[in-house]
């Protein structure tokens, strides 16, 4: 994620009577039947007759062809009303916003008042996780979009960014208050809260669970804390000449990846403590955010500069033919957040030009935009089973 100030933006989105953003939607007029001053003539011509059977079939055809064209929606939620009469298709409501016509069906999660700053799926994909400028930290169901849980005692200013364990036991969110916080997933308890002395911009875990990395704004460094005592393994500042905009572990958990707004990447040893690889100048503006790729070989990193790019870890080297080519032309704006898929097949990538590009890492192509923002897109997150897209957006608002 992109380190921005927690400006509030600015959405004309409705309001309901207890002043919560409420999901819009649309439905079809009711049939209204005829009112008892109707009469019915006792003769009809046979022009009239044909007519009005035209006029009786059309809806019919057409109503016919709209359900035929409704998508199936694995998110949607069965009503408790009687079954319909055998020629009609049962009604199913759906929670969020839906295109009836459209090739791609998303969801929209309304319930933070502000910037929704970072976004995950955890527990198998049945729950969703994010965080916000509204100084909230919220686990979502995926299936119904409800809110599962609002973590608390929440942070006292407005949450940057949030991770999960991979076993979804544990959460942490890093916070404007200069703090990072840890809380029990399933039963929603704190655990422990860790100050530090400057903002706190990134926070990840481990794969392994073992450890947490946050990134510090004016140590322009990295901080490696032990999950079980919630004590500091390794604070290393000024480990970057300007603030740290994005830190994450390796596969392996044993080497820590750093983007910096000095455009440069840095690749720190956990056991020798000793930095493996500086990358300077590896793109032409503030680098947004970075990731590894399963087998820990390659880093994918975002940047301000409009493009993303993939790293040999190993050699420091660029890879620029193949994928790495079209990954320069895809957003036409600053490049805030990258997330590469479990098998490395695809990596989604999120930008401040309100979309969401899909690649296809092994053939080296843009597969998708997506363009249903209406404002900045600051984080995304892809699932295990590479069927759905998650993206947080600056205007409240999180698509799925």
């Amino acid at each position: 994620m992109a380190s921005q100030p927690p400006c509030a933006p600015n959405s004309p989105d409705a309001a309901d009577e207890d002043g919560k953003t409420a999901p819009q939607c649309s439905l079809p007029p009711p049939l209204v039947p005829a009112g008892d001053g109707a009469h019915w003539p006792r003769r009809l011509s046979l022009m009239a007759l044909a007519k009005a059977y035209g006029r009786f079939k059309l809806p019919i055809l057409e109503t016919r062809r709209d359900r035929r064209l409704a998508p199936v929606d694995p998110l949607a939620v069965a009503t408790d009303s009687p079954p319909p009469e055998e020629h009609l298709m049962p009604e199913k409501t759906f929670w969020g916003d839906q295109e009836p016509l459209s090739k791609i069906p998303f969801k929209i999660l309304r319930e933070h008042q502000h910037t929704v700053s970072s976004c995950h799926f955890c527990a198998d994909d049945t729950k969703l996780l994010s965080g916000s400028y509204d100084c909230t930290v919220k686990l979502w169901d995926a299936v119904d979009g409800s809110v599962v849980r609002d973590f608390k005692p929440r942070p006292g200013a407005p949450v940057l960014e949030c991770s999960v364990t991979a076993d979804s036991r544990r959460i942490i969110a890093a916070s404007y208050d200069k703090t990072v916080r840890a809380w029990d997933l399933e039963t929603g308890e704190l655990l422990w809260k860790i100050s530090h002395e400057t903002l706190v911009i990134s926070c990840k875990f481990s794969p392994d669970g073992k450890y947490v990395v946050s990134g510090l704004d004016v140590d322009c460094g990295i901080c490696i804390t032990d999950v079980e005592s919630a004590t500091t393994v390794s604070h290393i500042k000024d480990h970057h000449e300007r603030s740290v905009t994005a830190c994450c572990f390796d596969p392996d958990s044993q080497k820590v990846a750093s983007v910096s707004m000095d455009k440069s990447i840095k690749i720190w040893d956990v056991t020798s403590q000793a930095t493996l690889l500086t990358i300077t100048k590896a793109h032409s503006s503030a680098i947004s955010n970075c990731c590894f790729t399963f087998s820990g070989h390659f880093l994918c990193t975002s940047s301000w500069d409009k493009t993303l790019k993939i790293w040999n870890v190993h050699t420091g080297e660029f890879r620029n033919c193949g994928a790495c080519v079209t990954l320069m032309q895809g957003h036409e704006g600053s490049v805030s957040s990258c997330h590469f898929a479990r098998d490395t097949s695809l990596l989604v990538s999120g930008g401040f030009d309100r979309t969401v590009a899909i690649w296809d890492v092994g053939e080296g192509y843009r597969k998708l935009s997506l363009k249903g923002h209406n404002d900045w897109v600051m984080d995304v997150a892809i699932s295990n089973n590479k069927k759905w897209i998650l993206s947080a957006s600056k205007v409240k608002e999180a698509n799925l």
